[in-house]
């Protein structure tokens, strides 16, 4: 599937009608262009006038051929230089004001859509988009405010007014109107074979260069993988072969665009030319003046000048083009839905997962399935089983950043799209594998960058998460720059800031993937520690982790096998199946709870044994 294929079917790949933003269809892309469209209206007017001053030059030498020249009168021409000479300054003021004014009609579009821009660029790695067309949004932004603020836009401003120089030369004579006409609608012709003609290259150089750009992007990403593996001559190699791809499509477009433009431009000098023989021949036949023949082909020149400009920024105009179509199919598909009417309290009762089935994004196979369960504020759950079994999965649909095949999460009893993206974010905390710090300071990261949160609350967060201490030897305490990424820090001081970050603000439901992966014995007592708080708090944590001392804070265990619950319950119960699935003899465990566990019947032990052996 060829790239600009897989572009134009961005908004099928993401999984919209699983997504709360599905119901969203705002199509902000032409509202943005029917704004500048509307800005534009003040801009044809200045053209109107820039088009009208272009006719001094060809009525200046009318005059001089026809009267200064047979008269001998020096004042006469003296004057009409004046007139021309103020005729081109308030020309040259009109157009450069005309350009600045579209250089703002392009930056106000650029700012109308920033918040569509940026939402697309969140959503679209939650929606299994590929790679290649993660930044495209970006790009596509990018090149249509470069033509909207280059010399695109003036041609098509000025070539509503190229009958204004066609009725001209038809005054001057008609059979110089009919050539000019003649000769605007062959260059109008050639235009619309230009884009029937560029309309493949165009794209290949487009998908070519996307390539390109997303195959410098992993390399960056991954240097030190690169470097450390012995790696960079293999891609050096497919680099170069990147890049060649990209410079025989370029040249194959610029080529394209090169002979019809060429073309054009000799077709409008074979115009000017013959329309210079043609004047003189009316001269020669007595029926038009020398001034005519000079001042004619000047002003034909005037009149096909916006035809090959357009045809000069036709590669701009082309790009533009499809970055519209796909800014509006990715901005729809993206869109956040409407907020609900009715603000819902904080959550502070139960999580209640249903029936809950999980795909990853961009595929319709469930990873997990039939998963359903129910926990009260201030229980901690341990979410256990072998690599591949769903856990994560589980737990980027329980903080809702992947959408639901099938079933729904609950707090409170309202499913999770019945909050604002901004509101309940402020009711979770979640530290992911990948702890995804941000550039900016230790205080700023720990607060989820809320400019109005206090020191208190970064503090009593940090302190949660044990780290307080460990920031204040940081060079500038809570205002250190910690980096893209966090580079300067530790991995184990980045997970407990990360750590820090998630239980910032209360919140009700904390998810935390291996948080004591990076961890040392100071750092997994801390992490215990912190649950305990949060657990007192009355909220709900949920940890997945291979290493038995972060769970020791907690007091309910499930255990994932093949994306399905397999067990569910106490930790002791639990447990002592594990143990004794695994081949340890254990005693029969004193629960805690009236309600026995809910374990699998068919070939239960079997999978427990397997599960106990990656734990």
């Amino acid at each position: 599937m060829s790239v600009h294929h897989d572009r134009f079917r961005i908004a099928a790949s993401l999984d919209t009608k699983n997504s709360p933003a599905a119901p969203a269809l705002d199509d902000s892309v032409m509202r943005g262009l029917r704004e500048a469209a509307r800005r534009m209206v003040g801009i044809a007017a200045f053209s109107g006038v820039v088009n009208v001053l272009m006719l001094a030059g060809s009525l200046y030498m009318l005059q001089v051929y026809d009267r200064v020249i047979p008269s001998r009168n020096v004042a006469t021409l003296l004057g009409l230089s004046l007139m021309v000479l103020l005729a081109y300054l308030m020309q040259g003021y009109f157009d450069a004001l005309r350009t600045r004014m579209l250089c703002r009609v392009a930056t106000l579009f650029d700012v109308g859509l920033q918040e569509s821009i940026h939402v697309a660029l969140a959503t679209l790695p939650l929606r299994g988009v590929k790679p290649l067309l993660l930044q495209q949004p970006l790009r596509d932004l990018d090149q249509i405010r470069a033509f909207l603020s280059g010399m695109g836009p003036t041609a098509f401003l000025d070539m509503p007014w190229i009958p204004i120089f066609l009725i001209a030369l038809f005054l001057f004579h008609p059979a110089i109107g009919m050539t000019a006409l003649l000769g605007t609608v062959a260059i109008i012709a050639m235009t619309l074979f230009t884009e029937r003609m560029s309309r493949g290259a165009a794209k290949a150089a487009m998908e070519s260069s996307a390539r390109r750009q997303v195959l410098a992007d992993a390399t960056q990403r991954n240097a030190e993988v690169i470097w450390a593996l012995g790696m960079i001559d293999r891609f050096a190699a497919r680099w170069s072969r990147a890049n060649e791809r990209y410079l025989r499509e370029n040249i194959r477009a610029t080529d394209l665009y090169a002979n019809l433009g060429s073309g054009a431009k000799l077709l409008r000098y074979v115009l000017q030319s013959g329309m210079l023989g043609l004047g003189a021949y009316l001269v020669v036949a007595d029926r038009a003046s020398g001034g005519i023949m000079i001042a004619s082909s000047i002003m034909m020149g005037r009149a096909l000048a916006p035809v090959e400009i357009a045809l000069g920024s036709w590669k701009q105009l082309v790009a533009a083009r499809e970055g519209v179509a796909r800014l509006r199919e990715i901005c729809k598909a993206t869109a956040r839905p409407a907020p609900p009417r009715v603000a819902l309290p904080r959550p502070g009762r139960d999580l209640l997962v249903q029936d809950l089935a999980v795909a990853a994004p961009g595929s319709d196979l469930p990873i997990v399935s039939n998963v359903s369960f129910a926990l009260k504020a201030g229980m901690g759950l341990a979410l256990l089983g072998a690599s591949a079994s769903g856990k994560t999965t589980l737990s980027k649909a329980l903080v809702g950043i992947w959408p639901t095949v099938r079933g729904v999460v609950r707090l409170d009893g309202a499913a999770l799209d019945q909050w604002r993206s901004e509101e309940l974010g402020r009711h979770i905390g979640y530290l992911p594998q990948d702890v995804a710090l941000f550039e900016g300071t230790v205080a700023e990261n720990i607060c989820r960058f809320d400019e109005t949160a206090t020191s208190e609350a970064i503090m009593k967060a940090a302190r949660v998460a044990g780290v307080h201490e460990i920031i204040l030897r940081l060079p500038d305490g809570y205002s250190t720059r910690i980096g893209q990424g966090g580079l300067t820090l530790s991995a184990g001081q980045r997970q407990r800031i990360g750590l820090a970050r998630a239980v910032f603000g209360d919140p009700f439901l904390v998810v935390l993937d291996e948080p004591n992966a990076n961890l040392d014995a100071d750092g997994e007592n801390a992490l215990c520690r912190a649950i305990m708080t949060l657990r007192r708090q009355n909220a709900i944590v949920i940890v997945i982790s291979h290493r038995p001392s972060a769970l020791a804070a907690l007091n309910m265990a499930m255990i994932l096998y093949e994306g399905k619950a397999i067990a569910f319950g106490s930790c002791e119960e639990i447990f002592a199946r594990i143990r004794t699935a695994g081949g340890q003899v254990a005693p029969a465990p004193r629960s805690t709870s009236t309600k026995k566990p809910a374990v699998a019947s068919d070939g239960g032990s079997a999978r427990l044994a397997e599960v106990a052996g990656g734990i």
